[in-house]
């Protein structure tokens, strides 16, 4: 149950965090540090994901280099505040789009480009600046999103899984607008059960004034490890009728899951490019098999 690890996972992952590593210290601490990462593969058990090596690297880092475990805390700050400044602007957009719950979801997919891990050193807010201005012209899967509004009318509960600071403000605008499309869908919403690279947590959904009920997963794995859930997460993903996972993370460590999920994000890493056939950056909205 994930994407499991494969060699051009590995090779990225390598390479991020050494890339890390050497611009934190010498190159025998590198060479310290790759030796341990080698061994952290070597050591884990066999399918698990990409994300699922990321709470283990962080203390790594933080104990060879004395890295905070919250190194991306300003790069979440940044991200909210950004996003905070826009959300009038984007509100009106939505709610003038001829479809205002695809105008939502199309935004909140471009929030996924605020990932300042995958695109490690790469992401620019210029960037996402123009890219919201082109936000209504996305193309979606238009049978996953005919399913998807399907579910959400006869759905009595939808949990929403974030992903990333600043995006989970996107990710407001969004259910906000389901909320008001289908009232009688409750709708909750999942954070990071701690801090995690520039995952969201409790504090950001609080940042961005989301005004849902908010869990955690109960846990530092940038996505959805099922098996390391808390007992909240867990019943709370049980007794969903709808799942909409932000972010390519959830989408490694839930796929094959079975359960009603909808997977919203942006083609950010050669695999995903590889697993879909798509160019970096594609939006993507992709349902589970079930």
């Amino acid at each position: 149950m994930s994407i499991p690890i494969d060699t051009q996972c590995l090779q990225c992952l390598l390479r991020r965090n050494i890339e890390v590593a050497r611009s934190a210290g010498t190159e025998a601490q590198s060479m310290r540090f790759a030796r341990e990462l080698m061994k952290m593969v070597l050591d884990a058990p066999e399918g698990v994901s990409s994300p699922w090596f990321n709470p283990q690297i962080a203390d790594l880092l933080h104990e060879m280099y004395g890295l905070p475990i919250d190194r991306f805390r300003q790069e979440k700050l940044d991200s909210n505040r950004f996003v905070l400044e826009r959300l009038p602007r984007i509100r009106e957009k939505v709610a003038a789009a001829a479809d205002p719950v695809l105008a939502g979801l199309q935004f909140a997919i471009l929030g996924n480009y605020l990932d300042f891990s995958a695109l490690q050193g790469k992401v620019s807010f210029d960037t996402l600046e123009e890219m919201l201005d082109k936000a209504l012209e996305m193309e979606l899967d238009a049978q996953a999103y005919a399913d998807f509004c399907h579910d959400l009318e006869r759905g009595k509960r939808l949990l929403y899984l974030t992903d990333n600071a600043g995006e989970i403000g996107f990710d407001r605008v969004f259910a906000e607008t389901i909320a008001e499309k289908y009232p009688s869908l409750a709708i909750t919403f999942c954070v990071r059960g701690s801090v995690t690279l520039n995952d969201a947590t409790r504090e950001d959904a609080a940042a961005v004034g989301l005004p849902f009920p908010v869990i955690d997963n109960g846990n530092r794995v940038p996505g959805t490890q099922v098996d390391q859930l808390s007992d909240e997460a867990a019943r709370a993903i049980r007794e969903a009728d709808v799942i909409l996972a932000k972010g390519m993370a959830n989408a490694e460590t839930m796929s094959g899951c079975g359960y009603n999920v909808y997977y919203a994000f942006l083609v950010k890493c050669q695999r995903f490019v590889a697993l879909f056939d798509k160019p970096l950056f594609t939006p993507m909205l992709v349902r589970e098999r079930r």
